[in-house]
């Protein structure tokens, strides 16, 4: 029977063709499905958006687990609402961010960031030491692109992308790069011919393709995180405005008047 692994993308936007990059990772052992949150934000820019994301993928992760999937990944950079979906399910929840980090920080030690726009430049600062790579990082560089506009022109977005590469291992000292954005699925290999071509074999690490890869190993491995450190809430109490199944009130079982 096919394992199945579901691509949860943090935003309401929908994303011509993003299946279509994931394809050649499904095979006889594996399914591979992609869906958008239903309340949140249009993309991933800020903190902001982090947060408003976050709930949204909590819901997404738990349907995922009730549907039977087998590994959920959160397909955003950011990794909005990964550390509260890990408490919600039981499930592997990799989040594109945490996930190439680690592999660039083992391929290469030092690793620069290549990402969107000077926006988000703290929030992955701020993930790089909650992840403990924050040693490892050369730099944070940015293409100054909005997330929603990068299918409008992708050979520009892959020459800007393989620009900055250039300059972060050539000023910065990074031996890797990881690309900080899901929409950049499929510039990997652009980037690594021109590095080639300057004299650079590093490793360009692509978020959604390498959390791929890694969620069908810990399937096969039956590893998941580990619910002493992510405990599935043990109580439910009141929340106000969220519709959250681990929230659920307790049903009131009422007595018959005799």
């Amino acid at each position: 029977m096919k394992r199945h692994i579901r691509l949860i993308l943090p935003i309401i936007t929908k994303v011509d063709g993003f299946v279509d990059g994931v394809a050649e990772f499904e095979n006889d052992d594996f399914k591979i499905d992609a869906v958008n949150i239903d309340i949140g934000p249009s993309s991933v820019e800020n903190e902001i958006d982090e947060a408003l994301a976050a709930t949204g993928v909590i819901l997404k992760a738990i349907e995922a687990e009730n549907e039977g999937v087998d590994a959920v990944i959160i397909d955003s950079c950011g990794d909005a609402g990964i550390f509260p979906a890990r408490e919600a399910v039981s499930i592997p929840v990799l989040g594109a961010g945490q996930t190439s980090m680690h592999v660039a920080s083992m391929l290469g030690g030092r690793f620069s960031i290549v990402t969107v726009l000077d926006s988000v430049v703290g929030l992955f600062e701020d993930l790089a030491k909650k992840y403990g790579v924050y040693d490892h990082l050369a730099s944070i560089r940015w293409i100054d692109i909005p997330v929603l506009d990068i299918h409008k022109n992708l050979g520009a977005v892959k020459q800007k992308l393989a620009e900055e590469s250039l300059r972060a291992i050539e000023e910065d000292g990074a031996n890797g790069i990881v690309l900080g954005c899901t929409g950049f699925i499929g510039c990997a290999a652009f980037i690594e011919k021109l590095l080639k071509s300057k004299g650079y074999d590093v490793p360009v690490v692509d978020p959604t393709t390498t959390c791929l890869v890694i969620s069908q190993g810990l399937i096969k491995l039956n590893l998941s995180h580990s619910k002493k450190m992510y405990p599935t809430p043990a109580t439910n109490k009141p929340v106000i405005g969220f519709n959250l199944p681990l929230f659920e009130p307790p049903v009131q079982k009422l007595k018959a008047v005799k």
